[in-house]
């Protein structure tokens, strides 16, 4: 039986419709220009604070911490209730996690989003029950590339560390598994900055239909 932590925005589900239109309404009330959405998408993955951070400085801006604090509240508050509007999981998620829960492997989720806001959206995709924990930037008090996010995730599903394996779709989620010590497989339709194979994780796949051998591969290796 192994763990698979699987990180949320751009991996499991394609949040950036919701995310960016939430992030170019919340500009546009500050008198900043919209952000393209391909150069969104790859703000995607920090977080909230983070993503407007990075908005903010492309607009040329040094935004005072007052005015990020005020714009994260106004950007929750709007993405909380538009939050699965038109997010939707990756093809062929829904079948590759029955089926692994069914082989009795344990799921998790470690986001860098709120533990709130990522249980809302999972539960509104009727995504939540599937997983036995969901981790979110403030579950424990430290959010990925810092490695407890995840060692603490997987033991709060009740796994082991040497019998787990991350599945992500940035550099973040790759340097977090690598400083934990377990092995991560990228998916390269995400949010990434960069090629994803810039990374070297473990295993890169293209769909959801090549998770399970990715995983049979990496666990012939775990203890």
């Amino acid at each position: 039986m192994l763990t698979i932590v699987f990180d949320l925005d751009g991996t499991l589900i394609d949040t950036a419709p919701d995310l960016i239109s939430t992030l170019n309404l919340i500009l546009a009330r500050e008198g900043m220009a919209a952000i393209p959405f391909e150069a969104a998408r790859r703000m995607i993955g920090g977080g909230a604070r983070a993503m407007i951070e990075k908005a903010v400085a492309a607009e040329g801006r040094d935004g005072s911490k007052a005015e990020i604090d005020r714009m994260v509240g106004h950007f929750i508050d709007h993405y909380a209730a538009h939050i699965a509007d038109h997010s939707r999981p990756f093809p062929r998620l829904e079948p590759v996690l029955d089926r692994l829960a069914d082989k009795g492997h344990r799921l998790a989720v470690c986001t860098n989003k709120l533990e709130w806001l990522s249980v809302k959206l999972l539960k509104s995709l009727d995504l939540a029950r599937r997983f036995d924990v969901i981790c979110g930037q403030d579950t424990f008090g430290v959010q990925k590339p810092n490695p407890e996010v995840l060692r603490r995730t997987i033991l709060q599903a009740g796994g082991a560390l040497d019998r787990a394996i991350m599945v992500g779709d940035s550099g973040t989620d790759i340097r977090t598994a690598r400083a934990a010590c377990v092995p991560v497989i990228a998916v390269n339709f995400g949010y990434s900055e960069v090629p994803i194979e810039t990374w070297q994780p473990d295993r890169i796949i293209a769909s959801y239909d090549e998770l399970e051998r990715a995983i049979g591969a990496l666990a012939s290796a775990l203890a």
